[in-house]
């Protein structure tokens, strides 16, 4: 298939544009968010940039959106409305921001185009009116066991820490500092420090590197920490059980469903939380048998293959009806 997205959800994309397909990613002169295309990713032949002006002319099978507004810039841009004229599904890779129990999707007034939730507390948590809705959950391209632990050093992922704050857990990271020091990677962490009140000798921002990097310095610390309140199921927390690191996570939205107690601990109890740290910091062997297990599990249930097997089912449903079976493939096929 002829498949249509924009480079929305870096993480996300490097995955699913590993199918057999050909991935369409519009551009534009700015390179912004309505025309990122490729953005320099080391993504395979059959990811292929598109300028906005050539779309009304350019083949399309299949539409995946990702943002409400892309439904108008579909129609505006091809000459086709998504759901009608051009089959489409929408991707939500975002828990409510709104009203936790009463947030209605941007989509739920429509039975055109089918959603799918990147995890089953998404499906759960937002109400989707009409829509056809399934879940596929994620993928991960697997970066190879690269733990070695040699740091008595927490690292984190998170973009944005200081705007986001209390959504991303980051006023936690104090109490997790006066355990080891902490690392964290991502985007706009310079002021971290100050915003904290710490020094840089407890919370060291880590910058915001390339993959390869990214996963090399990751893995050097003894214990991935994974600190966010409220977000579907961070791939970074997934990337890190890849790299065979031994995880802690809040137990909130997915994480429970993605870690299992061999892996590392999941949990609201900070001082439980504190206790394992300090258990894998003082035990490099227990950290590293707790990291083997993460990655066990997580190639499992979290693998590129079944990720790619269950979004063809998923694509090939759209195209032929439009909609989506609300379990296009069962668990246990998934982990086949």
């Amino acid at each position: 298939m002829r498949i249509l997205l924009w480079h929305v959800h870096g993480g996300w994309t490097d995955a699913f544009v590993r199918g057999q397909h050909e991935y369409l990613l519009p551009v534009n002169d700015a390179r912004d968010g309505w025309g990122l295309g490729r953005a320099g990713r080391d993504w395979p032949a059959s990811v292929v940039e598109i300028p906005v002006g050539a779309l009304r002319e350019t083949d399309v099978d299949v539409v995946v959106l990702q943002r409400p507004a892309e439904i108008e810039a579909v129609e505006r841009l091809t000459g086709r409305r998504p759901g009608r004229d051009l089959p489409a599904v929408f991707v939500e890779h975002n828990t409510p921001k709104t009203s936790i129990t009463d947030a209605v999707h941007p989509l739920a007034h429509r039975g055109d185009v089918p959603i799918v939730h990147v995890t089953h507390f998404n499906r759960m948590f937002w109400d989707t009116g009409r829509a056809p809705t399934t879940v596929v959950e994620h993928g991960v391209v697997d970066p190879g066991h690269r733990y070695s632990g040699t740091l008595e050093r927490l690292g984190v992922v998170i973009n944005e820490p200081v705007r986001r704050w209390r959504v991303t857990g980051t006023d936690l990271l104090p109490a997790f500092a006066e355990v080891a020091p902490i690392d964290v990677f991502g985007m706009g962490g310079g002021d971290l420090p100050a915003a904290l009140g710490v020094g840089r000798d407890r919370v060291e921002p880590a910058g915001d590197l390339q993959t390869a990097e990214l996963h090399r310095e990751l893995a050097r610390r003894r214990v991935y920490l994974h600190p966010l309140r409220w977000t579907s199921l961070g791939l970074a927390l997934l990337e890190a059980m890849h790299l065979g690191m031994p995880v802690l996570a809040l137990a909130t939205t997915e994480a429970h469903r993605a870690v299992p107690p061999e892996a590392g601990l999941v949990s609201n109890d900070l001082d439980a939380l504190r206790e394992a740290a300090r258990r894998y910091l003082d035990d490099p062997d227990l950290a590293r048998a707790t990291g083997d297990a993460a990655r066990a599990h997580v190639l499992t249930h979290y693998g590129l293959p079944a990720f790619l097997r269950t979004w063809d089912l998923v694509l090939a449903e759209v195209r032929a009806t439009g909609t989506v079976r609300p379990t296009p493939l069962s668990a246990l096929e998934r982990r086949l």
